[in-house]
Formats: C-alpha cells, sequence, structure tokens
C-alpha cells in the first residue's frame, strides 16, 4: 500500500493513492469558489474528471482545448474561458501539456501583458503583476515532465515553429496531489516515453556543469526509482506502488533541473516544434545519441552515478548499455527515422538547438554544427 505522506519541497505536495478526494476541503482551504478545470483532450469523459468538477464547486468549468505541444491559439483559448467564465482560479488534471497549459493560463488570465513578453529572457518575469496570478492545483496523470512542481513552461510559436519557454517564479503550483490512481489507465507506451522524458531530466541535470549540489542529488535518487520503477509501470500498469514511485520521481526530475538541462532538450524542443512529435519520446530516442556526444566531459560523473546504482560495472561503456536495453525493455524506437523524422532539415535543427535555452548548460557547448551532427546520428541510429 502507497502512504499517504505530505511535503513542501519545492511546494506543498500531497503525496498518495485516492488522494483526489481531499479536491473539496482543498478548494475551500485556498478559499477557491470558481476554478477553472483545465485538462487533455481525451480526460474530459473520464469519470475522475466528472468527479473533480463536482468537488471543485458549482463554479467550475472544463477546459480542454489543447494541443500534444501547446500552442498560442491553445492559451488564449483558456484565457477567455477563464474570464469569461468569472474564474478565480486554475485546477489542471493532465499530463505535461495541460500541466503547462494551465500554469500559464493562471499566469496571464489577470495580466495586460502578451504571452511572448514572458519568455524566460532577462527579467521579462517582472513585466507581469504577481498579485494577479491566479492559485494553481496542479494533479499529473502521467510521470514525465514533472510540471506540477515547475515555475515555467513550453509553449509553441507557431508563427516561428519554435518552443518558447514562459517563466515567472509564482508559476509554481499552490499545491500538488500526486495520486498513482489517476495513471493506472496510462497505456504502457505512454508509460515509456514519458517516464524515460522523467529520466532525462534527472540525467541532464546530473550532467550539468553548473554548481549545485542538492539538485545532484535528488537527481541521482530520481535515477534509481525510475531504473527500479519503469519497467514495472510498464509490465503490470496496475501496480500501484511502481507508479507512486515514477510520479515522485519526475516532481524529482523537475526539481533537480534547476541545475540545468542540456542537449536531448535542446534537440528535443525544436524537433518537437517543427515535427510536433511526443516531447518524451523525443528525448527517450535522443539519449544515447546525447550521452555519446558528451562522453568526453560526463564519463566520471556516470561512471560515480553507475557506482550508486550498484551496477557490476562502473564506467560509461556498461551504462550507455544498460540505457539501451532500458529504450529495448520498454519498445522506444531505436532512431528517429522509426517515427518519420529525416535528416533533411538537419541544419535548420542544428540553429534551433544552439539557441535553445538548454543548450547554456550541456556539458559541452556544442555548436550548430555538432548539434546538426547528433541529429543526423539519431535520424538514421549511428550510435558509433
Amino acid at each position: 500500500m502507497v502512504a499517504q505522506v505530505n511535503w513542501n519541497y519545492p511546494a506543498d505536495i500531497r503525496l498518495g493513492a485516492n488522494r483526489i478526494e481531499e479536491l473539496q476541503p482543498i478548494c475551500a482551504e485556498l478559499g477557491l469558489a470558481a476554478p477553472l478545470l483545465v485538462t487533455d483532450p481525451g480526460l474530459g469523459g473520464f469519470d475522475f474528471i466528472k468527479a473533480a468538477l463536482k468537488k471543485a464547486g458549482p463554479g467550475a468549468r472544463l477546459f480542454h482545448d489543447i494541443k500534444p505541444n501547446p500552442t498560442r491559439q491553445n492559451i488564449l483559448g483558456g484565457i477567455d474561458a477563464f474570464r469569461q467564465g468569472g474564474h478565480d482560479s486554475v485546477i489542471v488534471i493532465g499530463g505535461g501539456s495541460a500541466l503547462d497549459a494551465g500554469k500559464v493560463i493562471a499566469l496571464l488570465a489577470g495580466q495586460r501583458c502578451d504571452l511572448w513578453d514572458l519568455v524566460d529572457e532577462g527579467d521579462n518575469w517582472k513585466r507581469a503583476d504577481a498579485a494577479k496570478i491566479a492559485p494553481i492545483i496542479a494533479i499529473p496523470t502521467t510521470a514525465g515532465t514533472g510540471s506540477e512542481v515547475g515555475r515555467a513552461a513550453v509553449i509553441v510559436d507557431e508563427a516561428e515553429q519554435v518552443k518558447k519557454i514562459i517563466f515567472h517564479p509564482q508559476m509554481l503550483p499552490d499545491i500538488v496531489i500526486l495520486d498513482p490512481v489517476l495513471t493506472l489507465g496510462l497505456p504502457a507506451h505512454l508509460t515509456a516515453a514519458t517516464g524515460m522524458d522523467a529520466l532525462s531530466h534527472n540525467l541532464e541535470a546530473l550532467c550539468s556543469p553548473f554548481f549545485h549540489p542538492m539538485a545532484k542529488g535528488i537527481a541521482k535518487q530520481g535515477i534509481k526509482l525510475i531504473l527500479e520503477n519503469l519497467p514495472t509501470a510498464c509490465d503490470d500498469g496496475a501496480n500501484i506502488e511502481a507508479r507512486a514511485n515514477m510520479l515522485v520521481a519526475s516532481t524529482m526530475g523537475a526539481t533537480a533541473f534547476q541545475a540545468g538541462l542540456g542537449a536531448m532538450h535542446a534537440l528535443a524542443h525544436p524537433l518537437g516544434a517543427v515535427y510536433d512529435a511526443h516531447h518524451g519520446l523525443l528525448n527517450a530516442i535522443l539519449m544515447p545519441y546525447v550521452l555519446r556526444a558528451n562522453r568526453a566531459v560526463i564519463a566520471p560523473v556516470i561512471g560515480e552515478l553507475a557506482a550508486f546504482l550498484n551496477f557490476r560495472h562502473r564506467d560509461f561503456d556498461f551504462f550507455l548499455e544498460e540505457i539501451l536495453a532500458l529504450r529495448s525493455r520498454l519498445a522506444i524506437p531505436a532512431n528517429l527515422g522509426q517515427i518519420n523524422i529525416g535528416a533533411d532539415q538537419a541544419e535548420r535543427i542544428g540553429q534551433m538547438a544552439v539557441r535553445d535555452p538548454s543548450a547554456l548548460t550541456n556539458p559541452i557547448r556544442f555548436g550548430p554544427e555538432a548539434y546538426a551532427e547528433i541529429f543526423q546520428k539519431a535520424a538514421h541510429g549511428q550510435l558509433d
């Protein structure tokens, strides 16, 4: 049985089976009378969504016009729904797309500034009136992005075909409910892709050159939890303990990447924007190619990680073999070509990757040519 526990780092977190039942008293605790419930399109008819609407009160309404890679139009639609419904808060129940969209809707619904005014550059976040950010309750239904404990969200600028990071320090949800029961129906292929996304967060945070010992410690434990629980969660989707541990590992990844991310995300962001591909799956496919590209710098860190994980061989090569074996077991495609992404736009993707904020904390400062080469290798399956 999964224990019910409360944490206060990095947000107010309520972990345990069936804790969504506490939604009504949580709304009362925060003084919320008319929340906008934001969710993924495919979840709108689920019983737990209908029950959540009832628990959220008579003023609650549902918004689910969100793409897998949320766009500016999705955000504007949510803001219109918030304002027209006279809502006072946002409850997000869903995967990373819904979580990102819901947080940005809560951020912008009371503002006069534009969405792109708050792109994570310099002190742009100061353009928003913090007092007008709506309260947020976040309830993830996948274990991947960890957006429920993040102060940022990724939104697609369709005009430029680029993903942009929207940031405000007070966009962190007020209360997070980690209820593994809500993840039990997630298909194995989505469990695998989102779980590998969580692994990429923890792994890139660990390898980041930025000095952040707390983040590094969290990342190590997050990686351990994922390697121990992701195969079980995929093989036995009803294993509630594995599901709970994956939710925890996902929040750990998003907490750890305060230390930064790296080339996996620097490539996954433009690839997701240009090809509208699943973010977690992109990170899963790119992972070994980026690890190999970073080997010259990260080999000692990976060796320490292998020792922490008590691997039989405590070196980079054995760790990479374990990652490849995990991907194979989870039926992750071996290359981007298997999801219909060719290398014809390699130069463009390389230019976009080097401009992505995640590139700033990759262990090696790759230029556009190096990113284009990694992309080409990942497209053709050339793991040399």
